[in-house]
């Protein structure tokens, strides 16, 4: 594992109505989602900053994809402080499964919601 920077480097979120998970996402970060095609898949690709590691995903609409709560867990990145993107979800047409929580006070706070198409997801920030 010699210069390996994180443990992801690319998640996909399955969804079932890509333009409703689309409005979701974007509002959620307060963003606009690039959409990228893929062969029949269609992507809409998360924010990242590639100076700081480019770690990202997409949601992604597709024959082989379906939303599932009881699947992997991914954590989102919520800095600085994670209620700011937990306060969206409602408003997005989330669930907020549990508020913001301590994990430790070195490793953050942690936070789950249920989205738009099913998908059980964690958001973890430092503060």
């Amino acid at each position: 594992m010699k210069n390996q920077i994180h443990s992801i480097n690319w998640f996909e979120i399955p969804v079932l109505d890509f333009n409703r998970a689309k409005t979701f996402y974007s509002t959620l970060y307060a963003f606009e989602m690039e959409v990228m095609e893929m062969g029949p898949d269609k992507m809409g690709i998360l924010p990242t900053d590639p100076e700081k590691g480019g770690v990202s995903g997409a949601i992604i609409f597709g024959k082989d994809y379906r939303p599932n709560a009881d699947g992997i867990k991914i954590y989102l990145n919520g800095d600085p402080d994670l209620n700011k993107i937990l306060g969206r979800v409602e408003a997005a047409g989330g669930k907020i499964v549990q508020k913001k929580t301590q994990i430790t006070p070195e490793i953050g706070y942690m936070a789950a919601f249920q989205d738009t198409e099913g998908n059980m997801i964690n958001l973890h920030s430092h503060a």
